[in-house]
């Protein structure tokens, strides 16, 4: 038996060393600390290591392949001599080399050029089903070096479209990313960063790196894995969620405040927000040094991160102090301190609404003399104070109302009143205000020029969050008025759709404002007719609501403000939807899922149509398994992204759109809303049944006196 032992332990030996002798040989050559060099650990290659590149040409034998990284960039890698090249040909070795100063036989660039908008685009069929010719990948803040090689595999080139350049190459300057020569493969930059660096999309660049892979060990049935993000979905599309998701979602939700160091400290108010904010046109700057402190709420909160990453990885602040988001962060503050009973989150919460009505540019100037025409509107930023975005005040009013409920406080229940009445004095008689009106030609038009304009302006995303604020504080007060013009502009806007409805980044939005008003119209007034106005928006965005609960994005056919960009040229240059065209499977958390969310519960709550609640809930299953983790870069973690392809399962879509790409996050827009509505469903409950109790109507005979009569 011992004999037989030793045997088999001899067979099992040498079909352990047959084995291992028959993967095919590749020698890599630059730090282990890379992306690439992680992944090889991963497939069927035996990798050998070697100190330069010189090293390894001298121990390969015929045929074998090298791989060269960069470990110099963004600066340039050392190049390739004439006769080390000569050396790789005469052992017809093949040679993966990236970023090189110089080349034999190529013209490469001598300055070190910089992406800004430009993409990958495919422009070879050598990369499987997954990648065909004018598809797109995305390389963030990619340094490259120009070269006129003529028939590259992939080239950078800023294109319109989602995955796919539109207008091909057509009026733009493209340059070669990837290409052969002779023996070896070129990359004019740093591919194997595509991890740290968050290239994207991951199932794309597993089909470039399966191409590189098997052309430079000349296994053709080599298999590569799936990529791993530094960035990454909480949950996948099908596993089991845990019990206590929808806590932990609304707890990283808020935590991530605190990671992202939004909440301005005084220790670095001037030496961040104040400095990389300016004017306000690009307030764009680095992201904050982690070791700074957290605010405490008292001198506001910035808005987040742009759609600018790094190629490290990190991420473009926006350094600017709005109105909206600070009503907007206290109503989420508020509402996870309830359910989570952390008081800390009431004091943040409190504090904001104690700044922008008491102590900041929002409120202050005319806007608090009670004798001008524009008293109680709020500034739309620390920058522009004098403009009033009657949208921005909505959120930060329904911000502001839903945080003083959950705080059981009625300190700011009389400056609600004027902010309220304050828009509702400046808009039509027909019930639009319009999307912005600003401090001069207020003063100059007066109250009553305004008030007596024919204006009509079906656009939800300017207009009905404001007539939700209205329905709200009519129920309060029975101030018939309210009712009045709210009802008028409703129904015009509702005879106006869908061919006469202005859009912004599409209709898919317009439609998920609209649910809010026509919820609370149903709370007021519930009659058949507002039954089946709200069922008909309801409706259609539920025809696009996918299996996992995501809202597809949808392009109007009316005349919209930012549609598809119309030319590579125009790509990034404004405002632009995530999509290209309607059946891209993209959700957007900044414009629609996220109020859908919202205003898609008070519908629930408000009807009791089993259909609706059906839709919440695969919504808040929805935003729970896309919030973002991150081990490595703690100020996204626990964010939502704009962007979603919900086919793909990961954070992907044009990024045409000028500030507010895909990648970007926005600590009102998008957390509050997500974060508070995921505490009004756990409750069970909604917005309109949580601040039902408001005493507000204590003030309103002497608020409607003063700024009415």
């Amino acid at each position: 038996m011992k004999i037989k032992s030793v045997s088999v332990f001899l067979i099992l030996m040498y079909s352990m060393l047959v084995g291992c002798s028959s993967k095919n040989v590749v020698y890599y050559v630059g730090s282990t600390e890379n992306d690439l060099y992680d992944l090889l650990g991963q497939v069927d290659l035996e990798v050998r290591l070697s100190p330069t590149l010189e090293d390894a040409v001298k121990k390969s034998t015929e045929g074998i392949g090298i791989i060269k990284v960069s470990d110099s960039y963004p600066q340039k890698e050392q190049g390739v001599s004439d006769e080390l090249y000569q050396a790789i040909k005469e052992k017809n070795l093949k040679l993966y080399i990236e970023y090189p100063e110089d080349f034999p036989g190529i013209e490469l660039g001598k300055n070190v050029l910089q992406t800004n908008y430009e993409r990958g685009v495919i422009t070879a069929d050598v990369f499987g089903a997954t990648l065909k010719r004018m598809d797109i990948i995305g390389l963030n803040d990619c340094h490259f070096l120009e070269t006129k090689e003529k028939e590259p595999l992939i080239v950078l080139a800023k294109v319109a479209g989602f995955d796919h350049a539109a207008y091909g190459l057509e009026e733009t300057d493209d340059y070669p990313l990837l290409f052969h020569k002779e023996n070896a493969l070129i990359a004019t930059t740093k591919l194997s960063n595509y991890r740290t660096g968050r290239y994207g999309p991951n199932d794309s660049w597993q089909a470039v790196w399966k191409y590189i892979l098997t052309w430079v060990s000349s296994d053709k049935e080599l298999k590569v894995p799936e990529l791993k993000s530094e960035v990454s979905p909480m949950f996948s599309k099908e596993e089991p969620l845990p019990e206590n998701a929808s806590t932990e979602a609304v707890k990283k939700g808020v935590e991530w405040f605190y990671n992202g160091r939004f909440f301005i400290h005084s220790d670095w108010a001037e030496s961040w927000w104040q400095k990389y904010q300016g004017d306000g046109t690009e307030p764009w700057g680095p992201p904050l040094d982690q070791a700074l402190p957290s605010g405490d709420g008292s001198l506001g909160i910035l808005e987040g991160h742009a759609s600018t990453i790094y190629h490290d990885g990190d991420q473009l602040y926006r350094y600017w102090l709005r109105a909206d988001v600070q009503g907007e962060v206290a109503y989420a503050m508020a509402a996870a301190g309830n359910l989570l009973k952390k008081p800390a989150y009431n004091d943040v919460a409190t504090k904001l609404l104690d700044m922008v009505y008491f102590n900041s540019v929002f409120s202050a100037g005319l806007k608090s003399d009670k004798e001008s025409d524009v008293y109680g509107l709020l500034g739309w930023s620390h920058t522009h104070p004098w403009v009033f975005y009657g949208d921005d005040n909505a959120r930060f009013l329904l911000g502001a109302i839903g945080a003083s409920a959950y705080l059981g406080s009625d300190k700011w229940d009389e400056k609600i009143a004027e902010t309220i009445l304050a828009n509702f004095r400046t808009t039509g008689k027909l019930g639009f205000r319009s999307g912005r009106l600003e401090e001069k030609p207020i003063l100059e038009a007066g109250i009553e020029k305004l008030q007596n304009r024919e204006l009509v302006n079906p656009h939800p995303h300017f207009e009905s969050w404001l007539w939700a604020c209205y329905l709200w504080l009519y129920d309060k007060t029975n101030y018939e008025p309210l009712l009045k013009k709210t009802k008028t502009a409703i129904q015009i806007t509702m005879e106006a759709y869908p061919d006469r409805w202005n859009w912004t980044n599409g209709i898919q939005q317009e439609r998920a404002r609209m649910i809010l008003p026509l919820a609370w119209l149903v709370r007021v007034e519930d009659t058949p007719k507002h039954r089946a106005w709200l069922d008909q928006i309801v409706g259609e965005v539920l025809d696009n609501q996918v299996a996992c609960g995501a809202i597809r994005e949808e392009l109007g056919a009316g005349p919209g403000q930012f549609g598809r960009t119309n030319s590579n040229k125009a790509y990034g240059t404004t405002e632009a939807p995530l999509i290209f065209e309607n059946g891209d499977p993209v959700a957007d958390m900044l414009y629609t899922v996220n109020f859908a969310f919202f205003g898609l519960n008070e519908a629930a709550e408000a009807t009791g149509d089993p259909k609706y609640k059906e839709a919440v809930d695969k919504m808040a299953d929805f935003l729970i398994r896309i919030q973002v983790q991150s081990e490595k870069h703690k100020d996204v973690d626990g964010a939502w992204f704009r962007a979603f392809d919900y086919n793909r399962w990961d954070y992907w879509a044009s990024n045409a759109d000028h500030g507010w790409g895909a990648w970007s996050t926005l600590t009102g827009w998008i957390q509050s809303w997500i974060v508070a509505t995921q505490v009004s469903v756990q409750n069970e409950s909604s917005f309109w049944q949580a601040t039902g109790h408001s005493s507000i109507n204590e003030h309103m005979d002497e608020v409607v006196s003063r700024m009415m009569n």
